[in-house]
């Protein structure tokens, strides 16, 4: 089917310097920093083998002993029943690598875990590919216990078809096909009900790896297990408007429903697009949401009236974040509501940024929102989360959302340091987009290469209290297009645009679309966009005496293991705030601290949050 707007390729958006660059380099440090032996440690037990070294050469008890020195622990150890599942995470992630950056050793080494994985197809019989045995899916069919096999099977799926579709490994596919058979002997024993009751056991995204595979093969055997794996149970309840979400495991719920919008785009029929905007509607337009933009609390979809009660140390599961910020984008894509992106921009900043430790790279689980919150990071090697998985994919997809394109429309619709080739007409054009003042490490000085005229001069002396958007666009040769860009729905006063210094009518509302227009003939431009920002609050859902403080998108944590009464204008929430450790060298910080109040606190971004402890919602009083 054909979409409204088509997210820009992968491989077409480059990361520039600033803060997304440097937590891409972060996490692909930590990628590239686990050894493929241990990656594939459960697929080579599952085949019969320990590791490659194992064949043909007898193991004293010192080489045996080094064979185990660096084992995956956690959710990884052998003796996990979800073992396995991190390496499809890895795998998505690494040839993700390559496509939005040109890591060619990213690639090679998925190619090989590729290689691998059909080495172990091979000794399994030429079908199974798997971590753990067909006998977990042969248990809860029979309605035993097993955490879980149909989701740890599903990542495998899922790191297959990304090696496919972002690295061209047709090796993947075989792999895909080949297991896809046995899956199809297995369902087949089944009935309707009987086979319910199985996917009422997580199944991860199984769904979607199939719709994935029908829509590469067309064949009717990989269709069968499209329908085989439709979660009626969930899916009909939706459609009919029921609330099957409240205190429902989150993230078992949000990768069926990427199934769901996979099949609606590949085949166009309403009813599973019905399927798919029943879930937002229910989980997001009319529920609410911590401050941060999430949802859940204790790894389950928060009440729509719990909230206050449900403030925690397990609030905001990394995986949630993650998934939603995809449906998100989905969505986005059918519909080119504004609404979407800057979902997808909160839980960008105060989720994915926010739980991943700044110097480490390494992941948290929860983002904890309780008065004197800590943050509890996980390891390299020994935690294996779930969260890992999602941290790993996460990081390298931070120039995904920053363009799409329609026939002759470029739309920027994230503020991200990005530079974007493309082409209309057959013409190659490249986008470069710089920004100033929404984070810290992202400004524009005297110094900075791109003209600085178009920024004010009152923005090079003082912290800005507006974000300016530069957009450099370069034409081979004049063509004529669209340039959209999204008008947040943080901005506090009206926007202003100007082209080379000269401001612009732009056609449509913004502010009926959220989208300024820009119809010209390009050639070599300067667009500069200054976007007006402030402090405001968003009160917790059902407790509103308790507010937290946003910079625009960005959620501040103030410095203190406590929960203190705020004084001060709820109506002017700038007003209780002064500037705080501003400046450092060539860029400015986005610390602030309370001025008027019995106990002057420091705020800064929740994102840059170590291991500090902080309080995000406090109660505010009129003075």
């Amino acid at each position: 089917m054909s979409f409204r707007i088509n997210a820009a390729p992968l491989d077409a958006v480059r990361l520039d310097e600033g803060l997304f660059r440097e937590r891409f380099r972060l996490n692909r440090e930590y990628v590239m920093s686990l050894k493929p032996e241990r990656l594939l440690q459960n697929f080579y037990m599952e085949s019969l083998l320990w590791g490659p070294r194992l064949e043909g050469s007898q193991r004293n008890r010192t080489q045996v002993r080094d064979d185990f020195s660096d084992v995956h622990w956690g959710w990884e150890s052998p003796s996990c029943q979800l073992r396995g599942h991190f390496l499809g995470h890895w795998l998505s992630a690494a040839v993700r690598l390559y496509a939005s950056d040109g890591d060619t050793e990213a690639k090679a080494r998925a190619d090989y875990i590729v290689s691998e994985l059909a080495r172990c197809q091979k000794l399994n019989g030429g079908q199974w590919a798997f971590s753990i045995p067909p006998s977990y899916l042969d248990a809860i069919a029979r309605g035993s216990k097993v955490w879980a096999p149909h989701y740890t099977i599903h990542k495998t799926l899922m790191g297959l078809v990304d090696a496919y579709r972002y690295a061209g490994n047709e090796q993947a596919i075989e792999i895909l096909v080949r297991a896809a058979e046995w899956f199809h002997q297995w369902t087949k024993q089944f009935s309707r009900e009987h086979f319910d009751d199985i996917l009422d056991i997580e199944t991860g995204g199984m769904l979607e790896a199939w719709a994935d595979l029908y829509e590469v093969t067309g064949e009717a055997k990989h269709w069968d297990l499209v329908e085989k794996y439709t979660r009626h149970r969930l899916f009909d309840r939706l459609v009919a408007g029921e609330d099957v979400l409240t205190n429902r495991h989150v993230n078992t719920t949000i990768p069926e429903i990427h199934g769901a919008a996979r099949v609606y785009e590949i085949t166009g029929k309403s009813w599973w697009r019905n399927v798919v905007e029943a879930y937002w509607r229910l989980g997001v337009t009319e529920r609410e949401a911590f401050c941060t933009g999430s949802h859940s609390s204790g790894e389950i979809w928060t009440r729509p009236d719990g909230f206050a009660s449900r403030l925690g140390d397990t609030t905001q599961e990394h995986c949630v974040v993650y998934n939603m910020m995809r449906l998100a984008d989905m969505l986005y894509r059918w519909t080119g509501e504004a609404e979407y992106h800057d979902y997808i921009e909160r839980n960008l900043y105060n989720g994915v940024l926010a739980q991943q430790h700044p110097e480490t790279g390494m992941i948290a689980y929860f983002l904890p929102l309780e008065p004197g919150a800590v943050k509890s990071f996980g390891s390299p090697t020994l935690d294996f989360w779930c969260c890992h998985g999602s941290l790993v994919q996460a990081h390298t997809t931070h120039g995904a959302y920053a363009y799409y394109r329609g026939d002759h429309t470029i739309t920027v619709s994230q503020f991200v340091p990005t530079t974007l080739t493309t082409s209309i007409n057959e013409t190659p054009i490249t986008v470069r987009q710089r920004v100033h003042g929404l984070f810290s490490n992202g400004a524009l000085s005297p110094g900075d290469s791109i003209k600085t005229s178009y920024v004010s001069d009152s923005a090079m002396w003082n912290r800005p209290d507006s974000v300016t958007v530069l957009i450099e666009v370069h034409c081979e040769k004049p063509t004529k297009f669209t340039l959209s860009v999204r008008i947040p729905g943080w901005v506090a006063g009206d926007p202003t645009i100007t082209v080379d210094g000269e401001s612009v009518v732009t056609d449509g509302a913004a502010d009926a679309t959220r989208f300024l227009q820009i119809e010209r003939t390009w050639g070599r431009n300067t667009v500069c966009l200054e976007l007006p920002k402030t402090i405001t609050i968003a009160p917790i859902p059902d407790e509103s005496d308790a507010v937290a403080f946003l910079d625009g998108p960005i959620v501040l944590a103030a410095l203190t293991g406590e929960q203190r009464t705020l004084t001060g204008d709820r109506n002017n929430p700038a007003s209780m705030f002064a500037a705080d450790d501003e400046r450092e060298w060539w860029y400015w910080k986005g610390g602030y601290r309370t001025v008027g109040q019995e106990v002057t606190i420091r705020f800064k971004p929740l994102y840059e949050i170590a291991e500090e402890p902080y309080t995000v919602y406090f109660p505010v009083v009129g003075k």
